[in-house]
């Protein structure tokens, strides 16, 4: 009954975009003139721009891919509707192995399916997983970088407050190594619509039973502009 409508633009989308979950990383990039802006998506908390970025000759498309499943998944079907079809995630994760340090990047293969949003866009199943080829470039990426990673497992909730010492039990038992809110909606919707889409975390505030740490995750600037770049670069390889 509904689909999707391309905005309008100032200039056509390119094929490739990154998501990029941290707003400081856009506001310096902004303050360096590093970003045009060429349309906004729009949502109840206010419009959401969408930028150009261009680098190393090539442009990309730079937008924050809100918060949450369905917001995060809402903006992704409006971006593909631009008839962008190649995408990189770039944001943290909560972490429930306690062998991830913080700072540390991890390319997400795949999730638990623990949130509601992919139940629309995929047959029930207990996980999804990330796009090949999208893990195979972050990989490349990386160690092009000379950057040490993990391959790992999401566990993707709606309840950030319901994650309990029984629900990361179970989930390490089901090999996941982090948590996060958006990981299994992305790549069920990249399945439906016939797009690519790999992420990329870094290892943020530790949920374990002996309480939780948020080890200063959000005010790890270095980590989080590299996971950016990171992702850039990846994206450029697809």
């Amino acid at each position: 009954m509904l689909e999707p409508r391309p905005v309008k633009l100032t200039q056509p989308a390119p094929p490739r975009a990154v998501l990029c979950f941290f707003q400081d990383v856009i506001n310096r990039l902004r303050r360096k003139g590093r970003l045009k802006v060429i349309g906004r998506l729009k949502s109840e908390i206010g419009p959401n721009p969408l930028y150009i970025l261009e680098e190393n000759g090539q442009n990309l498309l730079v937008a924050h891919p809100g918060v949450g499943a369905p917001l995060s998944a809402g903006f992704l079907e409006e971006i593909i509707a631009l008839g962008v079809n190649r995408f990189i995630a770039a944001g943290g994760c909560g972490v429930i192995d306690h062998s991830i340090n913080a700072g540390h990047p991890l390319i997400l293969t795949g999730a638990v399916r623990d949130e509601g949003v992919s139940y629309h866009y995929l047959p029930p199943g207990r996980e999804v997983s990330a796009s090949p080829a999208a893990v195979a470039a972050l990989q490349a990426a990386l160690k092009s970088a000379g950057m040490p990673y993990t391959l790992a497992k999401a566990w993707t909730t709606d309840g950030i407050y319901r994650e309990t010492v029984n629900r990361r039990a179970t989930r390490l038992a089901e090999g996941c190594q982090v948590v996060e809110m958006e990981a299994a909606a992305f790549f069920a919707v990249a399945q439906f619509r016939g797009v690519t889409f790999g992420e990329l975390v870094y290892g943020g505030d530790l949920v374990v039973p002996e309480g939780w740490d948020s080890r200063a995750w959000h005010k790890r600037a270095d980590d989080r502009e590299r996971i950016f770049w990171l992702a850039v670069q990846a994206c450029l390889h697809l």
